[in-house]
């Protein structure tokens, strides 16, 4: 079944807690039980908060709402985890060290994260019991947390999309710029951290061309980043309507190539080979080939 065929998800009532207005976004305060969970990128992720800000058109993770329903659009509801940092401290007293990706369904320095702290508190409390944090977010926030990385193992990474600043603000409206990011990079490099940007998904027409690869790479030698990542846009659920409210406003030109992108086969495979070669030469030319995961 195609993303854009998915049943109706908002069949239950959202969950409870104090609701409020911030920037026309729902804020509701809720209680877990669990924060880390084992995760497939590293050892352990967590997520002190259901939803996400940022409203990135192509985001993977309105998966969630399959299991947290909600009658806001993606993009417009953050659930804030108010007790996350007290259930993750009773689980770190039984579990062993390992390495934590934060954060794996949102991003954990939206703009929410500036009043409630929680991804902040988190990450104190994993290195403090010696757990290894991959980092990676789309807000300069994270250079407000330097002090509690440094000294510790903790990778900073970013995701940067496209070197265009206009291109980010239609796809990423509410993400920090590509400047702050690449700042982002730079300061975690000056404070001894390593660092990591993922470049994805590369979009279609916008950022797959050997002018934006040979940029994004370029830059990604010129701050010293330690490790690279790629990635094509993937058809997961619900992702293609939120491409189609994109493309609908801003790129009605390029609705057919990103509709045979996800959902024909055969062009899939074709554009994935070519799109892997085009990475490998602009990664080739700015000299970081080694860097690339």
């Amino acid at each position: 079944m195609s993303p854009d065929s998915q049943p109706e998800l908002f069949d239950t009532n959202p969950p409870p807690g104090p609701v409020r207005g911030a920037e026309g976004v729902m804020v509701r305060e809720i209680r877990c039980k669990s924060l880390l969970n084992r995760g497939g990128i590293g050892d352990y992720s967590f997520n002190g908060y259901v939803g996400c800000q940022n409203g990135c058109g192509y985001c993977y993770a309105r998966f969630m709402q399959r299991f947290h329903p909600h009658a806001e659009e993606w993009g417009r509801f953050v659930d804030v985890k108010v007790n996350a940092v007290e259930v993750l401290g009773r689980q770190l007293r039984r579990l062993e060290p390992g390495e934590v990706f934060a954060c794996s369904a949102c991003d954990g320095w939206q703009p929410v994260e500036a009043e409630y702290r929680l991804t902040r508190e988190c990450c104190r409390l994993l290195v403090q019991a010696g757990f290894r944090l991959n980092v990676l977010t789309k807000s300069k926030l994270v250079l407000r947390d330097l002090d509690v990385f440094t000294g510790h193992s903790v990778c900073v990474g970013v995701t940067i999309t496209t070197p265009d600043e206009s291109w980010a603000r239609v796809w990423e409206p509410h993400a920090s710029s590509v400047s702050d990011r690449w700042e982002v990079l730079r300061q975690a490099k000056a404070a001894g951290l390593k660092t990591a940007v993922m470049f994805g998904p590369l979009l279609p027409e916008i950022s797959d061309t050997d002018e934006a690869l040979s940029d994004l790479f370029a830059r990604a030698a010129e701050v010293g980043v330690d490790r690279i990542w790629t990635d094509m846009l993937n058809a997961r659920p619900r992702v293609w309507p939120g491409i189609q409210d994109v493309l609908r406003t801003h790129g009605p030109h390029m609705y057919e190539q990103y509709r045979r992108l996800l959902f024909d086969p055969s062009f899939r495979r074709q554009y994935q080979r070519q799109l892997a070669e085009r990475i490998r030469t602009a990664a080739k030319d700015a000299g970081v080939s080694d860097r690339l995961n």
